[in-house]
């Protein structure tokens, strides 16, 4: 037998903000029963599903594990500033002139993410 990954689990210091955040990133929805102040909070999205759990100590380095994310319906330039406005920080630009590379953000709570070049942006590239 295997296992399979039922979700990827996040610890912050509120759970209900930052599952609202990455619900709107990735296009989900939070559970039904997840109110604010809850100390876990589930995020279901296409592909995806983040268990958001309140713990007291704050995070202090680099994250060990971080989501890459590739935007289906729009370029990665607009999917960064689409982040920007939902309250991400740049953390590090490593595009390059030739299209590749990506965008090093961060979450409300400092946790890194990045987002590489979106599904057509690839298609044009490897024609």
């Amino acid at each position: 037998m295997t296992s399979l990954v039922r979700h990827i689990t996040i610890d912050c210091a509120d759970a209900y903000a930052l599952a609202g955040f990455w619900a709107e990133v990735l296009g989900g929805s939070l559970a039904e029963d997840d109110h604010p102040g809850d100390p876990e909070v589930l995020v279901t999205a296409p592909g995806a599903a983040l268990l958001f759990v309140t713990v007291p100590e704050a995070k202090t380095t680099k994250n060990r594990v971080h989501l890459d994310l590739q935007p289906q319906d729009r370029t990665r330039d607009e999917e960064v500033d689409r982040l920007l406005a939902l309250g991400a920080t740049l953390v590090a630009d490593h595009r390059r002139p030739d299209g590749m590379g990506w965008v090093t953000l961060a979450d409300l709570e400092g946790n890194e993410l990045c987002v590489e070049r979106g599904a057509t942006e690839r298609e044009r590239a490897s024609a």
